[in-house]
């Protein structure tokens, strides 16, 4: 059964009204049909951009060039489009500019089969010119028309038809899939910017290993991230990773992660080892000495290649440099051990660290132990920085003079008193005089 909100059905009635064609279009029929609740309800008309204009009180003329209204029913906002055929793309992402027509011209301009979909909802008929239905019904991602021509216009459809096929557990179409090899390498010619959300979508959607293995199989991830394309083949210890290669590993996580990871982890997951092609080394047994550290200084590169954000690149950069760091903590110190817990965003690095051991050796002593002392440590001894005992006005009328000592005895007396073993400041003076001063 079609759900659908009173706002879009109100639009349709008044363009019908008024004596015009119109049709719920696109990816909302597509998830009507799969039995999914549609984010959004795009609306397509044979009413002209002015005529919506003058038809609805409240309008916003995103596109109006190319045809794009957006009508405004209460608080909510539906993108009303007009039906139109593209002209000649110049930039192998935008049409130089559109051409007014007819539904069927419309429905021939889009990207994919499951996406060229019509529905009236109130005769409740699908008007299909390009076996939508049958490819859904038969789970099967195929372009309208000839692909290498559909590809050519728009080169992020490539990655898009990826991202449809993993988000849905659909098959990619013989044809479709070579076209899709065979024009990889122009991926390059889309924005930084669209290419990393398309990534982002692919890695935090379902089957995102799916999404991965698919992107290497079309050659896709040779040009979009090579550094990730030569994880492939490097070997590792067998004792610590019966899975196999780097690159294993890495899809292995992401058959584990967690249903609607963060960006920042699911690009961590991705980009955790990429240090250990660089470091790989055979000694006693394979190592990779330091490939977290060499992993944070090529993911950077990665990163500000694909235009992430200064907070997301901090973020993601500190889950690389510090997945390594579980190893220790049943060693560490109380105070350094708190320290490590209170990083912000832990669950990521906690999560990170899961999936990593499942995804290899198996053994998650260090991941319950971490848990274990979250339930064990209050909220505020791990959160709350605790309040400083002295300074270093302290420090100055106890006769030391100001210089980088002053950090690090500062430091100590924070690090003893997370341990308990300082809890005024009579005993932070005490242990200053016995420990610094002659």
């Amino acid at each position: 059964m079609f759900q659908y909100d009173k706002g879009s059905l109100q639009i349709v009635k008044h363009l019908k009204e008024k004596g015009y064609t119109s049709y719920f279009v696109g990816g909302c029929v597509r998830d009507f049909l799969l039995g999914k609740t549609p984010k959004d309800i795009d609306i397509a008309t044979n009413a002209l951009p002015h005529e919506i204009e003058k038809l609805f009180s409240f309008t916003i003329p995103v596109g109006k060039q190319f045809g794009v209204i957006i009508v405004v029913i209460g608080k909510k906002q539906y993108e009303v489009v007009t039906f139109r055929k593209d002209k000649d793309y110049v930039d192998g992402r935008h049409p130089s500019g559109v051409l007014f027509s007819s539904e069927q011209e419309d429905v021939l301009r889009r990207d994919f089969t499951i996406n060229g979909l019509l529905y009236d909802p109130f005769s409740h008929t699908i008007i299909d010119y390009v076996g939508g239905q049958e490819d859904l019904k038969n789970k099967r991602i195929r372009t309208i028309g000839e692909p290498l021509h559909r590809f050519s216009e728009d080169k992020l459809r490539i990655i898009r038809g990826i991202r449809f096929s993993a988000r849905f557990g659909f098959d990619i179409e013989p044809a479709t899939f070579s076209a899709m090899k065979k024009m990889a390498s122009l991926i390059t010619e889309c924005s930084a910017e669209r290419i990393r959300d398309e990534i982002v979508s692919i890695l935090t959607g379902k089957n995102p290993d799916v999404g991965l293995k698919l992107l290497d199989e079309t050659t896709l991830l040779q040009y979009i991230l090579p550094e990730v394309a030569a994880l492939k083949g490097v070997e590792q210890p067998k004792e610590f990773h019966p899975e196999g290669d780097v690159f294993a590993h890495t899809l292995l996580m992401f058959t584990h992660i967690r249903k609607n990871p963060s960006p920042e982890l699911a690009i961590a997951v991705l980009l955790h080892d990429i240090g250990k092609p660089g470091t790989f080394t055979v000694e006693d047994r394979i190592r990779f000495n330091r490939h977290d550290k060499v992993g944070v200084e090529i993911a950077e590169t990665i990163l500000t290649r694909l235009k992430f954000s200064n907070d997301e690149k901090m973020r993601i950069l500190d889950l690389i440099g510090n997945h390594m760091k579980f190893m220790y903590v049943e060693k560490m110190r109380i105070a350094k051990l708190k320290r490590f817990l209170r990083k912000p965003y832990f669950e990521d690095h906690l999560e990170l660290h899961r999936l990593d051991c499942i995804a290899s050796h198996g053994g998650l002593d260090n991941y319950y132990f971490c848990k274990q002392k979250l339930e064990e440590y209050s909220q505020e001894e791990i959160h709350l920085r605790p309040v400083s005992l002295i300074s270093g006005d302290t420090l100055i009328r106890l006769g030391l003079s100001p210089g980088p000592e002053f950090k690090k005895i500062l430091r100590t007396i924070e690090d003893l008193q997370l341990e308990g073993i300082i809890r005024t400041e009579e005993q932070a003076i005490e242990y200053i005089r016995e420990n610094y001063i002659d």
